[in-house]
């Protein structure tokens, strides 16, 4: 019997058409459902759309239709937009299907005829952005959680005993793996231990939603009909064996995917109602955080909505998973910019895997007729080529633990850091020297170097799958490989990649970007155009793989100007950001640990006004390598991160557009 793997994203809501930040919880499950298909799980993966509410009614009768047509044409936009982005859902719900409403209102009797529904009096505010009842607030008070003036709402209702459960819930709640990140897990206990209230799960001053069963003048409660969805699409309630079938198979879900902003939702009322049913809760709700534009969570009422079309359009679906995944510390709030955009797509995808790729390929077509060479015998083996077979065991493992504690980023930091090896043992050995002699035992090290260069190559390719699935397939068949999605990632191992396999045709996958794609991006967004498919820039040549000289800086000789002897003693180098975190009573510092390629150095910088914490991890900068160290706050500060000043003092950090290796000096 096959293990079972059911994951799901929350359904979104209909109010506005979909945008990068929906693109990311949807990119992170399908990663995950893709992978655990690799792993052999039976898998099923939900997605879909929240349609009804007071807000689509109101919203849909300001545009001249009816909620039904105004459901349609924003459910269509997801649908599409996922089809075009090659999401691998197996169910795409939507909460005004017959089948949905049929299974909610079952759901609905079942807590009633379990004592845990009652009809009573609501008079109280109500946030209709949201679909929020606010407790405590007083008529004109803004909503805590969308700033919107609450509305002052009185009428009927039925009553969920959410005060029943909380002492259920906390249990529930000392599993650590229930709620996660940490963060969450304990804004969620200190709600429920502060007291939980008897919720409204019915609506009856308007008319768009499900009938409540045997009571049609009220309609559930958005919110009770949108959680359902995760049962409901699975086969809750259904009447066909089949469904009933599924439903005992996949749930309890392993995985339900969140954004924080609907934790208490998801974290207290659904495992709530479930228990009333008495139905088991899911086994784990991870909750993401925001994706920052300018510092600031993207929202249509903002107008700084960055559409998904854009990237795809001038960078492809692979660039912007592979972005979303490994510039954003999963759990945390990430940032986005089209500079950062494309800085990581150069570095990683046309600098790193893709080079990678073409380089060892090409050479293998150019040296060894396309065919995977046999590496040299053991005897004549050096330290260099078995530190690149223990560095891929050591990845296999640690990616994977990685991934399933979903760290993202750190399990992608892992793979590129063998992309990384691999490359710089390309550059040591000079297969490209070697292939010029035409002695055996010249011939056999060639063979050595290109093999474990491919293997490699093969092992990173198969990792990355489940995370950029088109361009890996395309590597995949580059090799001679077939179809990547029959790899089975748990018995992937160093050694398999088959001597004599014949290559395909290698092709580059990941053309470089210049900067006119940054300001093609921008413009598409400003004059908010329709998708526009135009193909990045690209250099055509086959990458040179002989290292390229360093450029030599011109001397300064002008009068009050320093000379370059003295420019000479800055030791100026590239360190990448490993942590960063606020330094306790000093609103302007963070405290930071810098990798410099030979160390991890503590330095303290003046930027917290200007940088969260969590935007800065995995950011490559310049640092003042020889400056004297310094206490500040009482922690040594051991070198300087160099920013420029821009008006009113706000620094803005050095970076770069191109790959620049960990520890390198600027000169």
């Amino acid at each position: 019997m096959s293990r079972k793997f059911y994951i799901t994203t929350p359904i979104y809501y209909v109010n506005a058409r979909p945008h990068i930040g929906h693109a990311y919880t949807t990119i992170a499950c399908d990663t995950i459902a893709r992978r655990q298909r690799m792993l052999s799980a039976e898998t099923f993966f939900l997605t879909g759309t929240d349609e009804h509410g007071q807000k689509i009614e109101r919203a849909a009768q300001a545009a001249g239709k009816t909620p039904q047509q105004y459901a349609d044409e924003i459910s269509a936009e997801f649908r599409k937009l996922w089809q075009r982005m090659g999401i691998s859902n197996d169910d795409f719900i939507r909460t005004t299907e017959e089948r949905h409403k049929k299974r909610v209102q079952e759901l609905f009797r079942k807590m009633r005829d379990n004592g845990f529904i009652y009809k009573g009096t609501y008079t109280g505010q109500y946030c209709v952005s949201d679909e929020l009842y606010v407790d405590g607030a007083q008529p004109g008070d803004p909503c805590p959680t969308c700033g919107r003036i609450t509305e002052t709402v009185h009428e009927e209702n039925y009553f969920f005993k959410l005060s029943a459960f909380q002492d259920q819930l906390l249990q529930l709640y000392a599993n650590p793996e229930f709620i996660r990140p940490e963060t969450r897990r304990n804004e969620v206990i200190s709600f429920v231990r502060s007291g939980l209230r008897d919720q409204s799960i019915s609506r009856s001053t308007f008319t768009w939603g499900i009938p409540v069963p045997n009571d049609p003048k009220h309609v559930i409660y958005v919110w009770f009909d949108a959680l359902a969805n995760y049962i409901t699409a699975i086969g809750y309630g259904s009447s066909h064996a089949g469904a009933q079938e599924a439903f005992k198979k996949f749930w309890p879900a392993d995985v339900q995917m969140i954004g924080k902003e609907i934790v208490r939702f998801h974290c207290v009322y659904w495992p709530a109602f479930l228990l009333a049913a008495g139905l088991p809760v899911p086994k784990a709700i991870v909750a993401h955080g925001w994706l920052l534009f300018e510092e600031s969570k993207m929202s249509k009422s903002r107008g700084n909505i960055v559409r998904t079309e854009t990237i795809l359009d001038v960078l492809g679906a692979d660039a912007l998973r592979y972005f979303l995944l490994r510039e954003v510390v999963f759990g945390q709030d990430g940032s986005f910019s089209f500079d950062a955009l494309v800085q990581r797509y150069n570095s990683d995808l046309a600098n790193g895997l893709g080079n990678l790729a073409s380089r060892t390929l090409t050479m293998i077509n150019r040296y060894f007729k396309g065919e995977v060479p046999y590496p040299s015998k053991a005897a004549s083996r050096k330290p260099a080529d078995d530190a690149i077979v223990e560095l891929a065991r050591k990845t296999i493992h640690e990616y994977g633990s990685f991934f399933d504690q979903f760290q993202f980023s750190r399990a992608l930091e892992t793979a590129w850091a063998l992309v990384a090896a691999v490359d710089k043992y390309i550059v040591e050995n000079e297969p490209w020297a070697l292939g010029e002699k035409q002695d055996e035992d010249s011939r056999s090290r060639l063979g050595t170097v290109l093999y474990t260069s491919a293997e490699a190559l093969r092992i990173v390719t198969a990792l990355a799958h489940p995370v950029m699935p088109e361009a890996t397939a395309k590597i995949w068949r580059q090799m001679g490989l077939g179809d990547i999605k029959k790899v089975a990632l748990n018995e992937l191992a160093w050694g398999q990649l088959h001597l004599g396999t014949k290559l395909g045709e290698v092709q580059p996958v990941f053309p470089r970007a210049d900067k006119s794609a940054i300001e093609r991006m921008q413009k598409m967004e400003e004059q908010g155009r329709g998708p526009v498919v135009e193909e990045v820039n690209v250099a055509t040549a086959p990458a040179k793989v002989e290292p390229a000289a360093p450029a030599v800086p011109a001397p300064i000789v002008d009068g009050g100007k320093i000379s370059i002897d003295d420019f000479a003693k800055i030791e100026l180098r590239v360190g990448l950001v490993k942590v960063a975190e606020r330094v306790p009573k000093a609103d302007k510092l963070l405290r930071l640990e810098i990798d410099i390629g030979t160390e991890v150095r503590q330095i303290l910088a003046g930027i917290a006004e200007a940088y969260a914490p969590e935007t800065l991890v995995g950011r490559k900068v310049v640092i003042v390598a020889n400056l004297a160290p310094r206490k500040l706050r009482g922690l040594e500060s051991n070198g300087m991160i160099v920013a420029a000043s821009l008006e009113g003092g706000r620094p803005v950090l050095a970076s770069f557009l191109e790959d620049v290796p960990v520890g390198a000096r600027l000169k």
